[in-house]
């Protein structure tokens, strides 16, 4: 069986060892603490630690300032409130400054399940690639989501991190180095490539592992960094097996995507097949969700499938 393990829960305690050796660390939530696991490093640091209530807009406006006043905010809540509840303010206060602001939500995706559509995250990688400025990151695994953080507090400039409610499988062993602005080829292969990010990562790779039975052997790149984007590797994808899929737990639009298309669409057009969601979902479990909107590594090969045969 494949090890499980929480992204939210790797936040909470890479806060606490970055608190630890850096005391302008500073934490700010949304009176959701117990979930984002914030509460781990407010536990620690009280002093540097900032319960704003349900009030994320507020809690944008005080993150940029302490980040205008040489601190390192990380502030959290669910992915739907930010950046759809208070966009303005991040856009304002946040993108068009430049401040060191690391925005690091939970909860992303349709994975949220029972809450139903009013908390299903799925335009929020749309409207944080937008804003000019931000670094936007979603880890495939709680290994990653460590590395991810520390680099997010070793550099300056705004971050956005998106991390899953549910446990994900570990893709990574504990040896992975995770780098910045560069997509990490997970497996080689010349026929088709596949790109995903996030929880559709092992999607792709149990896909990919599946068409080989077929003899279809697939790329898989996890394209951690969304923005940057690595186009380079996009490039060489395209340009070396000739047809791409892509994987993402959000809309197909100005996601995971869209992003990639303008990279294939100026610089090596070949075809491409988008796994996405195409509108809004329905309450249900995490598990039934992703299958009933097509989210599995079955649509992902079927993807690669289809994809291939429009191969020039």
């Amino acid at each position: 069986m494949v090890e499980e393990a929480s992204l939210r829960e790797a936040y909470g305690a890479t806060l606490v060892e970055l608190g630890r050796t850096n005391s302008n660390i500073v934490v700010l939530d949304a009176d959701l603490c117990p979930s984002t696991m914030t509460h781990y490093f407010m536990e620690k640091f009280p002093d540097r630690s900032f319960n704003l209530g349900i009030a994320e807009q507020n809690m944008v406006c005080i993150a940029a300032g302490l980040a205008a006043s040489g601190k390192i905010p990380f502030a959290s809540t669910f992915a739907v409130f930010a950046p759809g509840r208070c966009f303005d303010q991040i856009r304002i206060s946040v993108a068009q400054t430049r401040l060191n602001v690391k925005l690091v939500t939970t909860h992303g995706g349709i994975t949220v399940g029972e809450d139903g559509a009013s908390h299903h995250a799925i335009e929020d990688l749309s409207l944080i690639c937008s804003l000019p400025g931000f670094t936007v990151i979603v880890p495939a695994d709680a290994i990653e989501t460590v590395q991810a953080v520390k680099a997010a507090a070793a550099n300056d400039g705004p971050f956005y991190i998106r991390l899953s409610r549910p446990k994900l499988p570990l893709v990574y062993d504990n040896d992975y180095h995770f780098t910045l602005g560069k997509a990490v080829i997970m497996r080689s292969g010349a026929d088709a490539t596949i790109i995903a990010i996030g929880l559709m990562v092992a999607q792709a790779l149990e896909a990919a592992a599946e068409l080989a039975k077929e003899g279809i052997n697939c790329r898989v790149l996890n394209m951690s960094t969304l923005k940057p984007i690595d186009e380079a590797a996009i490039i060489s994808a395209a340009g070396e097996t000739g047809a791409i899929v892509t994987a993402e737990e959000h809309l197909e639009q100005g996601g995971l995507g869209s992003n990639v298309a303008m990279v294939v669409a100026r610089h090596q057009p070949v075809p491409m097949e988008l796994v996405a969601l195409r509108g809004y979902a329905r309450s249900g479990k995490p598990g039934e969700l992703l299958k009933k909107y097509g989210l599995t590594a079955k649509e992902i090969a079927q993807a690669v499938r289809a994809v291939m045969k429009r191969k020039g």
